[in-house]
């Protein structure tokens, strides 16, 4: 975790708190491309009709049989073709960079004249905010390069995806964002300080077929206290339908099963991970105390993985001993695991059903860090608030709650564990 270069933060993810008038940082525009010659001579073009014109432009192609031409003053870097390879172009491009800003597009993504100066307004003042334009689709096969797109496009316009346009109004451009919000963000129209890509690690390498590794990035990016945010108004125009409404094959039915199952196993929130399946990272993650006894423990422990099965739990030798061999229990040496978003510290022995369980996690909703449960029996917290008041040394950005009731029981020594695996204790 490193300091943040420039900026500051603000509560939740209020980035419409964001001050204005900070200054201006250098940009660099990283533009992904593999056998689109037309396509990208179309995008530099728009790049070259920026009001913010961006300080460099990459080329970042991934494996073209035939180096793709670009003007003086723009760089190209590549890849051998191993396949479809995006993640790594990125990653490529972004390190062949100096700019404080990135922008990333992809060769068929051409942005309208105001598209650079929009887009890189927030990461300018907010460094730890992942920003995403508003990719509109037109037919463009046949027309003039050198038209400017914002001429050409609407009246050649394509359907937007529905439900991505209904995400971003329902959570009024990602400011009532969620742990679900990174379902919502596309990398061919995206921007973020370059230090902010550094800290969390850039793209995921291991994807290598269509999609998943925006909404990766971006769920990364979340659960690491990163701000989310769309800017509708910072618009690129898609050469070519949304990938929906393409024609579907096998090829693009295992494309989109590899996709779905990779995103699975890297994401902890509900609407992308596994439902049942013990894979991938813990969203949930408990941390018992050592004080407490034998019954008192296994209760607990039992209690919680009964009700949320894909949790872990972080247990000192002896209580690991006690409980036994189970994937979900940890070392209470093992670090929180940097994708899990609550934490829950048991202090005392808890039990209660899948209901309780459930209103413990939902009792986070992004503005509070701490809350206390059970009459100080646990504390409840929000990671990701945490590690951003670590980052920036403020308190303040991980505010305490006021308690959360729950309906989980506090231990009282009076059940037995064959009272409890029998189900009668507590009546």
């Amino acid at each position: 975790m490193s300091l943040p270069p420039w900026g500051t933060s603000v509560p939740g993810n209020r980035w419409d708190l964001a001050p204005t008038g900070a200054p201006r940082r250098s940009v660099s525009v990283v533009v992904t491309h593999y056998e689109q010659q037309a396509e990208l001579d179309r995008t530099l073009a728009a790049l070259r009709r920026q009001t913010r014109p961006p300080d460099e432009v990459v080329v970042a192609d991934d494996g073209s049989r035939s180096a793709p031409r670009v003007p003086s003053g723009v760089r190209l870097v590549r890849q051998p073709d191993h396949g479809f390879r995006a993640a790594a172009a990125r990653n490529l491009g972004v390190a062949a960079t100096t700019g404080d800003v990135l922008v990333l597009l992809d060769a068929d993504t051409h942005p309208e004249p105001r598209f650079v100066e929009r887009i890189v307004a927030l990461p300018e003042s907010l460094p730890e905010a992942l920003v995403v334009g508003r990719r509109r689709h037109a037919d463009l096969s046949g027309t003039d390069i050198e038209v400017a797109v914002e001429e050409v496009a609407p009246a050649l316009e394509l359907p937007e995806p529905g439900w991505l346009r209904e995400a971003y109004d329902d959570t009024r451009d990602l400011l009532d964002a969620d742990g679900s919000g990174h379902r919502f963000v596309i990398s061919a129209v995206l921007a973020c300080s370059r230090w902010w890509y550094d800290e969390i690690g850039g793209f995921d390498e291991s994807f290598r077929s269509y999609g998943g590794e925006d909404w990766e990035v971006a769920h990364r990016s979340w659960t690491a206290g990163g701000l989310l945010a769309h800017r509708r108004d910072a618009v690129a125009w898609h050469d070519g339908p949304h990938a929906g409404a393409r024609p579907r094959d096998a090829d693009a039915d295992l494309a989109g099963l590899a996709e779905t199952v990779n995103v699975a196993d890297r994401t902890t929130a509900p609407g992308t991970t596994w439902r049942g399946l013990l894979r991938g990272p813990a969203e949930v993650v408990v941390t018992c105390a050592p004080t407490l006894q034998a019954v008192e423990l296994l209760v607990t422990v039992d209690s919680v993985l009964a009700a949320l099965p894909r949790a872990a739990v972080r247990l000192g030798r002896e209580h690991r001993d006690l409980v036994g061999e189970d994937p979900r229990v940890l070392s209470a040496d093992d670090p929180v695991a940097a994708s899990a978003r609550v934490h829950v510290d048991v202090r005392r022995g808890l039990s209660g059903d899948a209901t309780a369980w459930s209103a413990l996690v939902a009792g986070l909703d992004g503005t509070v860090a701490r809350r206390s449960v059970a009459d100080g029996c646990a504390e409840l917290q929000d990671l990701r608030l945490l590690r951003r008041a670590q980052r920036w040394a403020r308190p303040g950005l991980a505010p305490t709650g006021t308690p959360l009731v729950t309906g989980l029981r506090p231990w009282t020594g009076e059940t037995s564990l064959e009272a409890w695996l029998g189900g009668w204790s507590g009546r």
